[in-house]
């Protein structure tokens, strides 16, 4: 394929590490997309042998060299030929119990609304 002057938010869109060419766009205006370690513009025109550190949540960092031009967004076995991944191996933390589960309670069918002590009641089993 011919050279093409290709955007750097439209690549990282067609590679598949963001879900949508803005979504690019936005995690390059806001610092999360540097080329060595020097923050770019969604408008910068990608060359071949760039690498480019890109910041998820969690702490996630990848590490990507260009090694292809592509800019239209294709299958993952084409996305990931035109780029080389230089990401150190990703450390498996813990999986700790979510704060938001609660245990499910059980109240007799016809029972009405719980008054203030049933919730009381359930609030001193939810804690414990």
């Amino acid at each position: 394929m011919d050279k093409k002057e290709i955007r750097l938010d439209s690549y990282l869109w067609a590679i598949r590490m963001y879900k949508s060419r803005s979504l690019a766009g936005d995690a390059i205006k806001s610092n999360k997309v540097k080329l060595n370690d020097e923050p770019v513009k969604p408008a910068h025109i990608i060359k071949l042998g760039e690498r480019y550190t890109l910041s998820y949540p969690h702490g996630l960092k990848k590490i990507i060299e260009v090694s292809g031009f592509i800019d239209k967004r294709q299958s993952f076995e084409i996305a990931a030929k035109n780029y080389i991944d230089h990401s150190p191996p990703v450390e498996k933390t813990e999986k700790m119990d979510s704060v938001f589960f609660m245990p499910n309670m059980q109240r007799e069918r016809g029972a009405g609304r719980p008054t203030k002590k049933d919730k009381r009641d359930m609030d001193n089993f939810r804690s414990e």
